[in-house]
């Protein structure tokens, strides 16, 4: 009886074991199961070290990039080649951005009941929320410049346009060295962060619109310069006269922004940060943004170029992008995405609020409804409507000193306010020089082809 009782007892634990044996393969299958099927010695999924399944469309249904057992095949126009490397990747998997990285689990359609196996084995399809001849037409404004273009629209979170330069046909790639210094590879928009400028005003303007009593009554009388004593000032390139907020944000005061900066103190600038998303990396369908960095002095000439947008402030463009996108809808910035709904269910969820878009709310609704008037007021004021013909366009621009002897990086950012194009964008030209005209004409060109297609 007592041999009974223990064989019993030990089939129990026997079973016992061997369900928690099952549970954890089935978390480890769910969680992981994925992971497993794209693992590069799948050989239903790589030949050779590359995949061979899946292939890429933008929002119009062109090709963009197919995987076959005979290598990957691209889009038969070099400029929309060129465009597009940073997302479609090289035959050489050298770009961490490329889809064959970023977008692995998609192209090869796996799911828990049937895991990689489909009829033809041709792995999915996956179509971008990107327009091709958007971005064709962004890189043919580079004309060879390096910098970054992108354009999402503000209300839906999809990208239409992202663009990197430098780049290079993904059909016919250049003998790139070890020491090249040009960041080929590098997808700017994404996975770069830059000086912002006066571009950050905007984060500067919004924190005292929401913290200041005066924050539309505060004057100064700019002279061109503040002197901070040891040599330190804070400098612009011509006196200014009396300015308030919405001037100097006009004229891009650092007089004003400087002290205006101190006003507020480190504390509230760091709070304004981050509530603007710019310290924060954005996940885009796997795509990780890097995030920017800023330091807060206490107090004195640092600080003051902080909040002008220069010292050690370092600003990722997607975020920037994002961020002016919330000041054209009221405060509520919608989180990017490039991948389109892939099925009716698909996109029937992507609806859910809470399973769907996502969105932050970075500045009140009355912030953002002053900082829009404003923008729209640079254009009219400043930039001058006549360089963007047709676009009801709000805007601020950014001449970004990156020392040394190099010349400024140029940006503008902003958004079109039009019901029928709510789009948001970002325009860097790396040592391009002034913002307005530099970036301000790749701006408008892309803007042209966005409402025109």
């Amino acid at each position: 009886m007592k041999k009974v009782e223990k064989r019993a007892i030990m089939c129990l634990l026997l079973a016992c074991v061997l369900l928690v044996g099952v549970g954890v393969f089935s978390y480890r299958y769910f969680a992981y199961g994925d992971d497993w099927a794209s693992y590069e010695g799948n050989r239903d999924v790589y030949t050779n070290g590359d995949l061979t399944k899946g292939a890429l469309y933008d929002t119009n249904g062109v090709l963009l990039m197919r995987n076959t057992e005979n290598g990957m095949i691209f889009n038969e126009d070099s400029t929309v080649r060129r465009a597009l490397m940073h997302i479609t990747g090289d035959k050489d998997n050298n770009i961490s951005t490329g889809a064959n990285r970023a977008f692995t689990d998609e192209f090869i359609g796996y799911d828990f009941i049937n895991g990689v196996y489909s009829l033809n084995n041709a792995g999915e399809d996956v179509t971008l929320t990107l327009d091709s001849q958007v971005c064709a037409a962004a890189y043919e404004a580079f004309d060879g410049r390096r910098g970054t273009v992108g354009v999402y629209n503000y209300e839906t979170g999809e990208i239409i346009c992202m663009v990197s330069s430098p780049t290079y046909d993904p059909e016919d790639p250049p003998e790139i060295s070890s020491d090249d210094t040009s960041g080929v590879y590098i997808n700017r928009f994404t996975s770069g962060t830059f000086v912002p400028g006066s571009i950050f005003k905007l984060v500067t303007a919004a924190a005292s619109i929401e913290t200041l009593s005066d924050a539309y009554t505060w004057e100064i009388n700019c002279t061109g310069r503040v002197d901070y004593g040891h040599g330190d000032d804070v400098t612009d390139l011509s006196a200014h006269g009396t300015v308030d907020l919405e001037r100097a944000l006009e004229v891009s005061c650092n007089c004003y922004f400087g002290q205006l900066a101190e006003k507020l103190g480190g504390t509230v600038l760091e709070e304004y940060t981050g509530k603007a998303g710019l310290t924060e990396s954005i996940d885009v369908n796997g795509i990780k943004t890097k995030p920017g960095t800023f330091d807060y002095p206490d107090g004195g000439v640092n600080l003051a170029w902080t909040g002008i947008g220069q010292y050690h402030d370092m600003v990722n463009p997607c975020s920037m992008m994002v961020y002016v996108g919330a000041i054209a809808n009221g405060g509520e910035a919608v989180m990017p995405t490039i991948i389109k709904p892939g099925s009716f269910v698909e996109s029937q969820v992507s609806k859910l609020p809470v399973v769907g878009t996502q969105t932050k709310q970075m500045i009140e609704a009355s912030t953002a409804d002053s900082l829009k008037s404003m923008m729209a007021g640079n254009v009219v004021n400043n930039y001058g409507s006549d360089m963007f013909p047709g676009l009801s366009i709000c805007a601020k621009s950014g001449t970004a000193e990156v020392g040394g002897d190099r010349r400024p990086n140029a940006w503008f950012v902003g958004f079109l306010d039009d019901t029928e194009n709510p789009y948001a964008f970002v325009v860097l030209v790396e040592n391009g020089g002034y913002g307005s005209s530099t970036a301000g004409s790749v701006a408008n060109r892309v803007l042209q082809a966005v409402v025109n297609r």
